[in-house]
């Protein structure tokens, strides 16, 4: 019964207008003529005849949401973005009084200016055909799509009586899996993912085709800030936060250009003999008024604006400068790790754009530590990223697994991606030296490590006790604020300086042979 409801709901919706507009006009016509004739004779006859079908030709067409070629995009077919907003406004008005529910649904793809600039604009024309048809196929005949911008879609909701978070959620969730399925092209396959908001008309108090668009907006912007693939719905909060963050994220747009993103610099020791094996190399921005800002309140924005390219560019090229520099002092640090995010990864130009950089500093590529994130790892289907890093370790580089333990890493991933070393996540770390559990983790990964032949290093180290126990139970290397905090460049020859002078004086921290 409820779905006859619903259904019956849906034809009344759809006929109850049209049908009662044509009653209207075959009972008047005829009433309005002859009424002319009886009291005016032949001459009114005629006026009337010529008078009364004026207003029904000046009345909107009953196809109003039938769009001529001009009204659609060339590429998928979609309403454009001045007919989507005029027709949503003619529905609006048909319905504003018949208690009828809908909503606006705003989707991108995410990262899609990656695809273009890696795949080209053939390729990226194919990954929006691609969506286009599988937008239409999750959706009904009479909802309304329109493409707004160069990955950006509208949908407009046919007005039905039941319409609630859940429904939209439900649709959302029903888009995003449509989308994300591969898309196939010559050489590769894209695994496109999309992020969306939506605002139900009931959520605003004037609900117009603008109001529920902006509404919309806002919460597909704070969707794109909770990562890929995401769903937000809108409220009233969005709209007060929106202005406050608006002002943070041109500022750090503009922290590039205005040279303020600089890299820092982690010391990395050896467990057994205490010298330094390594510095990673960590971007910090530093705000002139409030102060030294974590990548973590940055990064997402550079990401959303299609800068971590730059980024990457700025951090490489700082980090060959400092090993350059530190050899020049007389300091041997043997490699410097540098982060590479999954976008980065995939980049085709990859790897010719860091043999250029060894080249132009003259670094051998067994310096460079290029560390990859286990959930990059682990959610990586593109055989790009594949390439990529084995043609880094071909170079000669050394694959760092970062954060490992907080992904789904499998062994055969690891193997197949030629990982050098293991950076074990401050998680496992903490209170080990108190933990048994904790311990026996650490002991289960290192043993693994070692059956791979794969080099450790734990992250996250504080307390001596924790260095102790790491060294104890056969980690590599450690890194954390027990051995030093991040610093910038400036800071690290007193810090060099300073180590190896009081290196020989420190309690010699190595692993028990037994």
């Amino acid at each position: 019964m409820g779905a006859l409801a619903l259904r019956m709901a849906r034809l009344e919706n759809l006929l109850s207008l049209q049908r009662l507009r044509g009653k209207l006009v075959a009972l008047a016509v005829p009433c309005i003529i002859l009424t002319a004739y009886f009291l005016g004779g032949e001459i009114w006859l005629l006026l009337a005849a010529l008078v009364v079908p004026l207003p029904l030709l000046m009345q909107p067409s009953d196809t109003s949401r039938s769009q001529t070629a001009r009204d659609r995009d060339r590429l998928t077919g979609f309403m454009v973005g001045d007919a989507f907003e005029t027709t949503i406004d003619s529905v609006l008005e048909e319905i504003q009084d018949r208690f009828l529910l809908t909503a606006c649904l705003i989707l991108e793809l995410d990262k899609f200016h990656q695809i273009r600039a890696r795949h080209g604009d053939s390729a990226a024309e194919e990954v929006l055909k691609y969506t286009a048809r599988r937008i239409s196929a999750a959706l009904r005949s009479r909802d309304l799509i329109t493409r707004i911008g160069d990955a950006r879609f509208a949908i407009f909701l046919d007005p039905v009586r039941i319409l609630d978070l859940e429904v939209c959620l439900q649709l959302a969730s029903r888009l995003q899996t449509a989308i994300e399925e591969p898309v196939p092209l010559q050489s590769v396959s894209v695994h496109p993912t999309c992020s969306i908001g939506f605002c139900l008309s009931s959520r605003l108090s004037h609900v117009s085709g603008r109001t529920l668009y902006n509404a919309a907006d806002l919460a597909l912007a704070e969707a794109r800030r909770s990562g890929p693939s995401s769903a937000r719905a809108y409220h009233d909060g969005m709209r007060r936060r929106a202005v406050t963050r608006r002002r943070s994220e041109k500022e750090a747009e503009e922290s590039i250009d205005r040279g303020q993103v600089q890299a820092w610099f982690q010391p990395q020791i050896s467990t057994d003999t205490g010298l330094v094996t390594g510095f990673e190399t960590l971007a910090r921005w530093e705000h002139p008024e409030r102060g030294v800002i974590p990548p973590v309140e940055f990064l997402p924005v550079l990401e959303q604006t299609g800068q971590l390219e730059r980024l990457a560019n700025r951090m490489m090229s700082q980090a060959f400068s400092a090993l350059c520099q530190w050899d020049e002092s007389g300091f041997k640090v043997p490699s410097i790790g540098v982060n590479f995010a999954g976008d980065e990864l995939r980049n085709p130009v990859l790897l010719e754009k860091v043999r250029w950089e060894l080249d132009r500093f003259s670094i051998t590529a067994d310096r460079l530590s290029v560390e990859v994130l286990e959930s990059v790892v682990a959610g990586a289907p593109d055989d790009m990223l594949v390439r990529n890093v084995n043609a880094l370790a071909d170079l000669g580089c050394r694959i760092d697994l970062d954060d490992f333990g907080t992904g789904h890493a499998s062994i055969s991933s690891i193997r197949r991606l030629n990982i050098s070393r293991l950076k074990i996540d401050r998680s496992f770390v903490t209170r080990i030296d108190q933990d048994i559990e904790q311990q026996r983790m650490v002991s289960a990964i290192l043993t693994m490590a070692e059956r791979l032949e794969l080099d450790t290093l734990a992250e996250g180290v504080e307390t001596p006790g924790e260095h102790a126990m790491l060294a104890q139970l056969g980690c590599v290397h450690v890194q954390g604020f027990g051995i030093a905090r991040p610093m910038p460049f400036d800071h690290t020859i007193g810090w060099l300086k300073s180590y190896t002078a009081s290196l020989d004086a420190l309690p010699k921290i190595g692993r028990q042979t037994g």
